[in-house]
């Protein structure tokens, strides 16, 4: 792995800060150069003696708009270069990039004691058992997003976009908002969403890491697939919509 992509997303940031501010004081400072200059040779010359003596000196009323203009092009060179490094891809750890879960016997242990889930906070994700079969007519299994009986789904909701956290009573995903149900594997059941929770690709190494690329959202499966075939464990936690 190459030293820029070692560094953290606050170490970009910062450099991309410091970056925009030194281009404004350069351009500023030639800008402020070239002026002079012009003026100079407006009074008589680039030459020194009573032509440069000639020079008229800088007004109160230039220095404060000079000083106006400069305080605005800095705020915003600031403002801009703080979005920018904002809305930097993190290139390590943070969700859009490779994320390092653990270790793949710690989350099947987290599974069991949650009732069936492993919750990754600043990945987005849930990671559930699964590793796709076939159903009737309908045979889903999107490349990569399996292994060795798992499966990462993204947190939020196809409809529109809220976090779908997990029903320990109706061991369904239930989101609170419009009252789109999905079951364990995240395939849709209930609601208005168009299709089941969208997917993550997880990899496994030989030391058992998991790691689960959130750079790139795979498309929960169509309406009617139903791998598992698990009816609702008992009550809703949000009433069907």
């Amino acid at each position: 792995m190459t030293g820029v992509v070692a560094l953290s997303s606050g170490t970009i940031s910062a450099l991309v800060v410091v970056g925009v501010i030194d281009l404004f004081a350069i351009i500023f400072g030639l800008s402020f150069l070239r002026s002079r200059r012009e003026e100079r040779e407006a009074a008589g010359g680039p030459f020194g003696g009573e032509a440069a003596k000639a020079v008229k000196p800088v007004t109160r009323r230039d220095f404060f708009r000079r000083s106006l203009v400069a305080s605005f092009l800095l705020f915003g060179a600031e403002f801009g270069g703080a979005t920018l490094a904002f809305l930097w891809p993190s290139l390590k750890g943070g969700f859009g990039s490779l994320i390092s879960a653990g270790k793949l016997a710690d989350i099947t242990s987290e599974i069991d004691a949650n009732n069936g889930y492993f919750y990754y906070g600043a990945g987005r994700f849930y990671i559930v058992p699964w590793a796709g079969h076939k159903s009737g007519s309908v045979d889903y299994q999107a490349e990569g997003v399996t292994a060795q009986g798992i499966m990462p789904l993204y947190q939020r909701c196809v409809h529109l976009g809220c976090r779908v956290p997990f029903c320990t009573s109706s061991q369904w995903f239930e989101c609170p908002c419009h009252g789109s149900k999905y079951n364990h594997a995240g395939e849709y059941q209930l609601g208005p969403a168009p299709r089941g929770m969208d997917r993550f690709k997880v990899t496994i190494d030989s030391s058992g890491n998991v790691t689960v690329d959130t750079s790139q959202i795979i498309l929960g499966p169509p309406r009617g697939t139903d791998t598992i075939n698990e009816p609702p464990q008992g009550p809703f936690c949000v009433a069907p919509g």
